[in-house]
């Protein structure tokens, strides 16, 4: 296996066509997203958009665990916490979030192969695809809250897209979607069986390209696999619940939102599980989720992402996510200590700040 964070490739179809291949490579860390990898992969996509024999795109990673499990967090701690490391920090947001820009506008097909853990800077990746597929292991969230940041990579757009209010209960809880509900939210396109991976990638090679739309091929190959993957379709909890989760959303305060969610965590079943983090989450990360998506409620892609630089960057310089890693992946001591224990007791002035330029 080559030890290189991403490994390129170029795949030749069955009428000399190409389809270039951009593998994740580091599953031990769950082929977290680094600066290194960003400045791989966004040239590399670059060059293949102006190169005419390159027809389609095919993102991938290796091993079973994890598509993408978010960003190198623990870089970004580090960027943190010491002297000088700041602007190591704001070139990883300003170039993560250039890399998003570039595959949600990429001018071929992406096909996304979304199978595994899919988090943070993974979903970043993932929805700006063309063709975004799950698999029965397949495991989706947006989970900031927990560190002391907020849902980004143009999560203000794709999450306020979703169906009802789903996004905002995915925000606030970053509750672990499988396949069937990336499907019924809008933020998978396809669901098929994971052991059928090899052979949607030889159906792919196989076809004629030349003078074809390109999406078009993608298309029917991708359909003609998902039905053969019916069968093993799980149910999707946010589509059973979706009543639940609009009733429990509505409100016009976020305190009057979290207090009726965690009404629900000290039931059982997918619902309690799903709401069970609001416990542990920080108060300001809660704030940042409610304001950024209705701040950005009719905002187009690069106003969203343009907004969430600005976001991310007070992020790092106002301590609530250096502490939030700190907690879970440094100490390791689950304890994080939140600048506020409550909404309640928060001044809305800190609020404020992080969303002025």
């Amino acid at each position: 296996m080559s030890d290189q964070p991403i490994v390129f490739e170029e795949w030749t179809t069955g009428d000399d066509a190409l389809i270039a291949v951009a593998r994740l490579n580091t599953p031990k860390a769950l082929n977290s997203l680094s600066l290194e990898m960003i400045r791989l992969l966004a040239p590399q996509l670059k060059r293949w958009a102006e190169d005419s024999r390159i027809r389609a795109v095919w993102l991938e990673a290796e091993g079973d665990k994890a598509f993408c499990a978010g960003g190198d967090i623990v870089a970004l701690y580090r960027s943190m916490t010491e002297p000088q490391g700041a602007s190591e920090g704001e070139a990883f947001f300003t170039e993560e979030y250039e890399l998003d820009y570039l595959i949600h506008t990429f001018p071929k097909p992406i096909v996304c192969w979304g199978h595994g853990i899919v988090m943070g800077g993974g979903m970043g990746i993932m929805e700006g695809a063309s063709h975004r597929v799950v698999t029965e292991g397949s495991k989706l969230a947006m989970p900031e809250i927990t560190i002391g940041l907020y849902p980004d990579v143009a999560a203000g757009w794709f999450l306020n897209r979703t169906p009802g209010r789903t996004g905002l209960f995915l925000g606030l809880t970053g509750a672990r979607m499988n396949g069937a509900d990336a499907l019924f939210t809008g933020l998978a396109d396809r669901f098929i069986r994971h052991e059928l991976k090899a052979d949607v990638i030889k159906e792919l090679r196989r076809r004629n390209w030349q003078g074809e739309n390109g999406h078009a091929v993608v298309g029917s190959v991708l359909r003609q696999f998902e039905q053969q993957s019916a069968d093993v379709m799980p149910e999707s909890p946010v589509r059973t619940h979706f009543d639940e989760i609009n009733r429990v959303t509505d409100a016009d305060s976020l305190e009057d939102v979290v207090n009726q969610l965690k009404e629900l965590a000290g039931g059982e079943g997918w619902v309690a599980k799903a709401t069970k983090s609001l416990a542990s989450a920080s108060p300001t990360s809660l704030a940042l989720v409610w304001h950024h998506l209705h701040n950005c409620k009719h905002d187009g892609l690069k106003e969203v992402l343009d907004k969430e630089l600005v976001l991310s960057q007070k992020c790092l310089s106002k301590g609530e996510f250096a502490e939030g890693i700190r907690a879970l992946l440094i100490d390791k001591d689950q304890q994080p200590r939140w600048r506020y224990a409550s909404l309640a007791e928060m001044d809305s002035a800190w609020i404020d700040d992080f969303f002025k330029p």
